[in-house]
């Protein structure tokens, strides 16, 4: 199967379908249900996640499109595997897509990725957050009992990551 295939498997219970007429042929346009920008950003060590948060903009999450945001971005790993290698630069930008969901990608020079799934086209913002997130995690890392591994718990810092998300992506 096609990763869209699967995720659309996945998904189907949360999507809603529209008609729309045009040039006299009916056609069915499936879209995502939205309530309010939901942004899911997610620190990849080397193998696993170290640090995940929901920045959203509204009403309380839903769990189920939490899960589907988790797939979306797990689904991105290779894509962002392979960019790496493409560039030279550490922002990576739009490297998947699923339905109007983006995943962006930043990788530092150790390999740690930063992915954001969002529904905006605000790409200096994103690099301006990815930029500032880049340099508090040095600080993170910089604590010599937190190696690439250990998970980020740190109230401080999801304090700043969502002090950054607000400054520059909602």
């Amino acid at each position: 199967f096609g990763r869209g295939e699967v995720a659309g498997r996945y998904a189907i219970e949360e999507e809603t379908e529209e008609e729309r007429e045009r040039d006299g042929r009916r056609e069915t346009v499936t879209t995502m249900p939205r309530d309010s920008t939901t942004l899911t950003f997610v620190i990849v060590g080397e193998e696993t996640p170290i640090y995940e948060c929901e920045i959203k903009a509204g009403a309380k999450k839903e769990e189920t499109v939490n899960y589907l945001h988790e797939f979306v971005l797990h689904a991105a790993l290779d894509n962002i595997e392979e960019a790496i290698w493409t560039t030279q630069s550490c922002y990576l930008k739009a490297v998947d897509r699923y339905y109007d969901l983006t995943v962006s990608a930043y990788a530092t020079s150790s390999l740690v990725k930063f992915l954001l799934l969002h529904d905006s086209k605000n790409d200096d913002g994103i690099r301006s957050f990815f930029h500032d997130i880049h340099e508090y995690y040095i600080k993170i890392m910089l604590n010599p009992f937190h190696t690439q591994t250990t998970k980020i718990t740190s109230k401080h810092f999801d304090d700043k990551v969502k002090a950054l998300a607000q400054k520059y992506l909602l």
